[in-house]
């Protein structure tokens, strides 16, 4: 990130941090009611299995490339599957939690922005998962695809008779994907550096993850892509400062006034 991407002081002035107590408990809200809220999905074994069946032959209807042939590429090597697993365990709350903190210290009013849309996001998801429970690639058995979690390891889920700490039958959409874009997606538009664009192989590394590991399909991600576009168009991003976009003034710029530097510089 070079010096142009680091906020003057007018700029920190400009937009003062929302408290930092309020937020903490805003966002740990969000994740509890989320977390919780997964849990009303589960005990719907029969109904989630045979839409994973409706979601395997639609995927196969309209020719999208099989899920298989990610997981036969991280099967080359026992090191690749493994990294890929862990990747799937351990990146996903910590990476969005730090981009999280980032913006509040940075970019305040781009946090804002950013919280907005991972709530929109993530209350739009729990409806889905409560409507729609669906089985992952993994467990069914038309797919071919093995659980990568439990042969290679690391895994965060247990059987699904005994593990009562997460439905797995929620999954569509898949957050993974969906927080991994918004990440990479807020750090495009509120930083110029020119290498923001690499941000991107975030969501790309997360997608081969998701699917390469059978816990998603690729209709999960398509589906979040979707529904996170829906909140990027309905929430409005915040207003920027001259200074921000490199032009040395100290001034508010409207929303709709940097619209076309915006998608020229974030590719949206």
């Amino acid at each position: 990130m070079n010096g142009r991407t680091e906020p003057s002081q007018a700029d920190t002035d400009a937009i003062a941090r929302p408290p930092l107590v309020r937020e903490l408990l805003l966002v740990v809200g969000l994740f509890l009611v989320y977390k919780f809220g997964r849990q009303l999905a589960t005990g719907h074994t029969g109904e989630a299995f045979r839409n994973a069946d409706r979601v395997w032959d639609l995927e196969r209807a309209v020719h999208l490339p099989g899920e298989g042939s990610v997981q036969r590429l991280l099967l080359h090597g026992d090191t690749l599957v493994h990294v890929a697993n862990t990747y799937y365990a351990t990146v996903h709350f910590p990476a969005t939690a730090a981009f999280l903190v980032w913006l509040y210290l940075r970019r305040p009013a781009h946090y804002v922005w950013a919280r907005r849309v991972l709530a929109a996001v993530t209350a739009a998801a729990l409806v889905v998962h409560l409507a729609f429970p669906l089985a992952p690639p993994r467990m069914l058995a038309a797919t071919g695809l093995i659980d990568t979690g439990q042969v290679f390891g690391p895994s965060v889920y247990g059987s699904p008779e005994t593990d009562h700490l997460s439905n797995q039958f929620a999954a569509m959409p898949s957050l993974h994907f969906g927080w991994a874009l918004l990440v990479a997606i807020g750090l495009i538009v509120a930083t110029r550096s020119r290498w923001r664009w690499l941000w991107l192989l975030h969501p790309l590394l997360t997608l081969l993850v998701i699917v390469g590991t059978a816990n998603h399909y690729w209709l999960d991600a398509i589906v979040a892509t979707a529904m996170l576009g829906i909140a990027l168009a309905v929430i409005n991003l915040p207003r920027r400062t001259a200074t921000t976009a490199g032009r040395g003034a100290d001034q508010l710029v409207p929303a709709a006034r940097d619209e076309e530097s915006v998608l020229v510089g974030a590719g949206r």
